[in-house]
């Protein structure tokens, strides 16, 4: 570790740890929304809330940035872990809010596991960010974020080969389609959260 001879801003790991433990919110949202008796629109709601949430932390971050002089790792290593993890709640929202909009009321059985996969990654960034203050033990989190992302993707392709089978309506495929995209491009948001994650480690060794 680079011995530091000046005074540093740390608050933005409590502020990074706060956007973590959001999405893990989010994703636990999304695991309500598909169960068989979810009151969805409650739960839409819910998860706009908590998308809300995330723009105030991310804008804190932002604030926060541009009036520190001496940051706790690089200024635009910040800026880039801020705007991803905001991406994987985005993305996490959006799904949710097609699922309310379309009236989407069943799901192929393989959502349920690509959810249960954000929810994972989502447990597991958020106990990775109070690890930013050592940059120690970290590794093992990005090795298995990349597992779980290269899991979503399979999960992704079971489900587009069942979608486009010829059980669903051209309407239904339509519909589902959107969603499931949205949650791909929320597991790979995980991945773009942890692969920045390792070059901050590896500029801070």
């Amino acid at each position: 570790m680079r011995l530091r001879l000046t005074p540093r801003e740390d608050s933005f790991y409590d502020m990074f740890a706060d956007s973590a433990n959001n999405l893990v919110i989010g994703a636990r949202l999304l695991v309500e929304l598909i169960s068989d008796d979810a009151d969805r629109p409650a739960i839409a709601e819910k998860m706009r809330a908590c998308e809300h949430a995330g723009d105030e932390f991310t804008h804190a971050i932002m604030h926060r940035l541009n009036e520190t002089f001496i940051t706790p790792f690089d200024r635009g290593d910040i800026y880039r872990l801020a705007g991803m993890i905001d991406d994987v709640m985005d993305a996490m929202e959006e799904a949710a809010d097609l699922v309310v909009l379309y009236q989407i009321e069943q799901f192929p059985k393989d959502v349920v596991q690509m959810v249960e996969v954000l929810e994972r990654a989502a447990e597991l960034t958020a106990e990775a960010m109070p690890r930013l203050r050592s940059m120690r033990e970290l590794n093992e989190y990005w090795i298995e974020i990349n597992r779980l992302e290269n899991q979503a993707d399979r999960v992704y392709r079971r489900l587009l080969a069942h979608l486009f089978s010829g059980e669903y309506e051209a309407l239904t495929v339509m519909k589902l389609k959107e969603v499931i995209d949205r949650l791909e491009e929320a597991a790979d948001a995980f991945e773009h959260v942890a692969n920045t994650i390792e070059t901050i480690a590896v500029k801070e060794s």
